[in-house]
Parts: structure tokens; C-alpha cells; sequence
């Protein structure tokens, strides 16, 4: 089974939704089966690499709400997120455009360590409060899980995953995704938001559920079983040929 996952580094619902559904696999029965791709999405396509406004003046200025409402709504979500084990710093997050973050997940997957890097670059942007737009730090964050620092740096100047990042986009858009984060389980059913890990293990499960082999009913899968069969008129093909 897969479960893509698409995503914004920049969106603290999308780490959120991430711990429901690692939350949700863990109490799975056929969990390590499951395989999570992280997908690229930029909840703001035009940001600048340097933005000279906090988060809390940038949510003030986008729902035309006050800073203190903006500040209180942050708390709030900063308690949700400790429930889940996530530490949100709110008051030292640095927002910049997260394009050269997806570009570097695209990188670790080659060594197939991206959702590592998904991670890492999830907390880096909540907790540690680092600044997701500059390529050395990008590099910095790839060396940390054993990843070449100068090929990671290189990748990220030449551009050489911004393809990778607007197919990612651009399939969003065909598949109906208006915002993140957004989980699509095998192609056939999908879940909107950061909603509840029991939400994420329902739909892992009918999904898991249609998708096993069919059930034979009347027999054992025998050989003696298929001959029985063949007397009902369903035979089976000849072993030999």
C-alpha cells in the first residue's frame, strides 16, 4: 500500500497531519507495509528567500485579524502540536519560500532518504528555527543524515530537482488538491487536513481491506481441494504444461 503525502514545509498543520499518520500506522496491523511518499506543495509559490515580517504580522495581514489574535491562535496551535510530541517556536520561525526544500527532499530520495529529510526539514523550520531558504543550510541539513554536503549544495544551485518539485505541483492540481496537507491512499481515496489518527486508520484500513487477494470459499487451495472442484465443472490449469 502507498499513502502520498503532499505537503508544505512552511505549514504546521502539514507536521501535524504527519504525526496523526505515523500515529495512526503504528497502531496498524500491516503498518510496515505501508509506504509514505512525501510530495511537494508550496502553500505560497512567490515568497521571497528574505521576508522582513514575522509569522505574526504575515497572519495578521492575510486574515485581517489583529497580532494579538494572531498570537493567541499560534498558542493554541502550539498546544495542540505538544500533544503530538512536536515543540512549535512560533515567536523565532523565520518564513521564507520552501522551493529549495522540496528540491532537497527530491535529492535525499535519490538515496532514499526522503521522508528523513521531510522530517528533519519539518523541524528544522517549527523547532530549531532555521532558515529554510538559504541553500547552506538546506546542505547542512542533508549532511546531518549522512548525505553529501557538497552534492546536496551543488543540486540545489544548479536546480537540478525544480522539474521533479512542479510535476510534483502540477499532478496536485490535476488530482483536485487545494491545500495541504492532502493524503491520497493508493489512488483510490484520499484525506483533506490534519484530522484524527482514527480517520488515517479507517482509511488505511478499507483500503488495505479491497485491495487483498480473493477469498476461496468451498475449498482449502489444496491440490486435493482443486480436483474436488473439477468435478463441479471449474478446473483447474494442468500443473504440467
Amino acid at each position: 500500500m502507498k499513502v502520498e503525502v503532499w505537503s508544505d514545509f512552511a505549514c504546521p498543520f502539514c507536521y501535524i497531519g504527519k504525526r496523526r499518520l505515523e500515529e495512526a500506522l503504528s497502531q496498524f496491523e500491516h503498518g510496515e507495509k505501508v509506504e509514505v511518499e512525501f510530495r511537494s506543495f508550496e502553500l505560497d509559490p512567490n515568497a521571497k528567500v528574505d521576508i522582513g515580517f514575522d509569522v505574526y504580522d504575515y497572519l495578521s495581514t492575510k486574515y485581517g485579524m489583529s497580532r494579538e489574535q494572531a498570537i493567541s491562535n499560534n498558542v493554541q496551535l502550539t498546544e495542540q502540536a505538544k500533544t503530538l510530541g512536536l515543540d512549535y517556536h512560533f515567536d523565532t520561525m523565520i518564513l521564507t519560500n520552501t522551493f529549495d526544500a522540496h528540491q532537497l527532499t527530491h535529492f535525499a530520495a535519490k538515496y532514499g532518504k526522503r521522508e528523513e529529510m521531510a522530517e528533519r526539514l519539518f523541524k528544522a523550520y517549527f523547532t530549531d528555527s532555521k532558515h529554510l531558504g538559504k541553500k547552506e543550510t538546506l546542505a547542512d541539513l542533508a549532511a546531518e543524515l549522512g548525505l553529501d554536503r557538497a552534492e546536496a549544495l551543488k543540486a540545489l544551485e544548479e536546480g537540478t530537482y525544480k522539474q521533479e518539485v512542479r510535476s510534483d505541483e502540477q499532478e496536485a492540481g490535476e488530482l483536485g488538491v487545494r491545500g495541504v496537507p492532502f493524503f491520497v491512499i493508493d489512488r483510490k481515496y484520499a484525506v483533506s487536513g490534519a484530522q484524527p489518527s482514527e480517520v488515517f486508520l479507517q482509511a488505511v484500513t478499507k483500503a488495505w481491506d479491497e485491495s487483498k487477494p480473493l477469498t476461496v470459499i468451498g475449498g482449502d487451495g489444496s491440490t486435493n481441494a482443486v480436483d474436488e472442484a473439477c468435478a463441479d465443472g471449474v478446473c483447474a490449469p494442468n500443473s504440467n504444461n
